[in-house]
């Protein structure tokens, strides 16, 4: 691996806190994710399944975790399931986890080869006294699935093969145990944000006039990489000109040209763990003053968001304040007047027009993390704060994004020493 190691202690830790979530007489079983293809005998680069990995820190393919707290036999109480490294793969592949490795890693002392599952799977389901088999999917709230996954499959199959067992979601509950962060995740997503400050850093002294949304692209994950990051924590948006008030442009094939803006949202993973930057800056070292007042009222309402998104704020009554302070900023820059506000739908407000996504989402294991967002906030959780203003009659739009941990007391920005102020990218732009 790229990284140090986590440390068991984590992953321990994490079991520790699913094993009081669970009924009496349960066992909880969880998939890695397939390896994905593209075509003929080409795959994507697999990505674990977030679940599996908090509750293991295992990254290889064809792992299982099993958990049956109240197991007679103690041995069995946690198991992890791993693909049996061979002469054949090593060739082939490379190096899989051998049983001691994987121990030291999860801190799970009974390792089993994927061959030995369905007889032990068998012996624990009928001979431990299990009634409640909790097996995981994919619960997101923006997922729309369209493919079959392993835990899917597996669900069918279960449910074939032990009909009578009582089958309970396990989803929600590695949801609420994901959204509360342990002081070790904060660690490693600061140290994400703090690769992704590097990359920021370095592409502020690479931007002129003529160089291509591209070549930013490819100077942004030579930094990652070099900084032990597996790359990018998502498809990086690189947009200049007008492409910047479009939410999702992934195409990153533009030169930039003079006093245009660049939206940059990219962000880099470290350890499995993500960060979520967006900035605005100028391709020409210096804001236009119209720029400059738009970014600095998006700046503005970011840092009053900051300020709101405390505990026990429920995030949609959060938005409606944000977007009342939309409404008052594009007052101010003239993009709306009162006459629009007095006129508008309230299906469709006037600043919608602007200003048209949420403001925040959890964020950890992915992106847009799990959680409920109709829960309050709570302290330990980290979310994303990222205000916008896009104005397609002008050609350019502003975000601004920072990662926040929420305290007791204040939030604490993971990239807080990520520049923002408008002069302090100036001044970067144009030092030697």
């Amino acid at each position: 691996m790229r990284y140090e190691t986590i440390g068991k202690e984590l992953f321990v830790t994490n079991r520790k806190r699913l094993v009081k979530e669970l009924k009496p007489n349960s066992l909880a079983l969880f998939n890695s994710n397939d390896i994905m293809p593209t075509n003929a005998d080409g795959t994507m680069p697999f990505r674990q399944n977030s679940d599996l990995f908090y509750l293991t820190g295992i990254n290889q393919e064809e792992s299982i975790l099993l958990v049956c707290p109240g197991f007679p036999d103690a041995k069995y109480r946690e198991i992890l399931f791993l693909r049996e490294p061979s002469e054949h793969l090593e060739k082939w592949e490379g190096h899989k986890l051998t049983k001691k490795e994987a121990q030291e890693i999860s801190g799970i002392e009974t390792i089993v080869w994927t061959s030995g599952f369905n007889s032990l799977f068998h012996h624990i389901m009928v001979m431990g006294g299990t009634e409640h088999v909790y097996l995981n999917t994919n619960e997101h709230y923006r997922s729309d699935v369209v493919v079959q996954t392993r835990d899917a499959r597996f669900i069918d199959w279960c449910k074939t093969a032990y009909p009578l067992h009582t089958y309970t979601r396990v989803a929600p509950v590695m949801s609420a145990l994901r959204r509360i962060k342990q002081r070790r995740e904060i660690e490693l997503m600061q140290q994400a944000c703090d690769i992704t400050e590097k990359g920021f850093r370095r592409v502020l002294k690479l931007v002129k006039p003529g160089v291509t949304e591209y070549q930013i692209e490819a100077e942004y994950v030579h930094e990652f990489i070099s900084n032990q990051s597996k790359g990018f924590a998502y498809t990086p948006i690189i947009a200049s000109g007008a492409n910047n008030v479009v939410l999702h442009y992934i195409e990153n094939s533009r030169e930039c040209k003079a006093g245009d803006l660049i939206l940059l949202d990219v962000a880099a993973e470290f350890a499995n763990y993500n960060s979520d930057l967006t900035r605005t800056i100028p391709v020409s070292g210096r804001f236009t003053k119209r720029q400059k007042d738009v970014y600095n009222a998006v700046l503005r309402i970011m840092r009053q968001a900051h300020k709101m998104l405390r505990p026990s704020v429920v995030y949609f009554d959060y938005q409606k304040e944000i977007e009342k302070l939309m409404e008052s900023e594009l007052l101010g820059l003239k993009l709306i007047d009162k006459t629009d506000i007095k006129n508008q739908d309230k299906s469709n407000p006037a600043y919608k027009k602007y200003f048209y996504h949420g403001t925040s989402h959890m964020l950890g294991l992915d992106v847009h993390d799990v959680g409920n967002m109709y829960d309050k906030v709570q302290v330990g959780s980290v979310w994303t704060i990222e205000p916008g203003i896009y104005i397609k009659e002008e050609g350019f739009g502003v975000r601004i994004e920072n990662n926040v941990v929420i305290q007791k007391d204040r939030n604490y920005d993971l990239m807080r020493n990520i520049p923002v102020e408008a002069e302090e990218i100036e001044s970067i732009m144009n030092s030697k």
